[in-house]
C-alpha cells in the first residue's frame, strides 16, 4: 500500500469515527458497524451494518448520509457509494444516498 493511500484511508477512518448512531450517541467505528472499505483511486466504497435489521430507518437513513457527506468533504476523494445491509429497508436507503448530490460532479441534465 502506497504511502499516498495509507494517508486517505486514515483520513477517511478518521471522518467515519466521528459519525455517530444517533439513537445511541455513539460513534460507528466503535459499534464495528463498518464491514469494509475500499478505495479505488478517487472513488470510495463502504459497506455497513446497521445495529439491527429492524433500527429506525430514519436513523439509517441518517448513518449513510453522513458516511456519503462527510467523506465526500475529503480531499482525494471524488466520488462515494455507501452499501446499507442486513436492514429492511437497506435497498432504499442505498438508493436514496447514492442519488444524492454530490457536490464535487457536475449535475447531468
Amino acid at each position: 500500500m502506497t504511502q499516498d493511500l495509507q494517508e486517505l484511508r486514515r483520513k477517511i477512518f478518521d471522518e467515519l469515527s466521528g459519525i455517530v448512531d444517533p439513537e445511541i450517541n455513539t460513534s460507528i467505528t466503535d459499534l464495528e458497524l463498518v464491514d469494509n472499505v475500499d478505495i479505488e483511486g478517487p472513488n470510495v466504497k463502504v459497506d455497513l451494518h446497521l445495529t439491527s435489521p429492524f433500527c429506525p430507518a430514519v436513523f439509517g437513513f441518517k448513518i449513510a448520509q453522513d458516511v456519503h457527506d462527510h467523506l465526500l468533504k475529503i480531499d482525494g476523494v471524488d466520488d462515494v457509494k455507501v452499501s446499507v445491509s442486513n436492514h429492511f429497508m437497506a435497498e432504499q436507503i442505498n438508493n436514496q444516498v447514492n442519488n444524492s448530490p454530490n457536490p464535487k460532479k457536475p449535475k447531468t441534465a
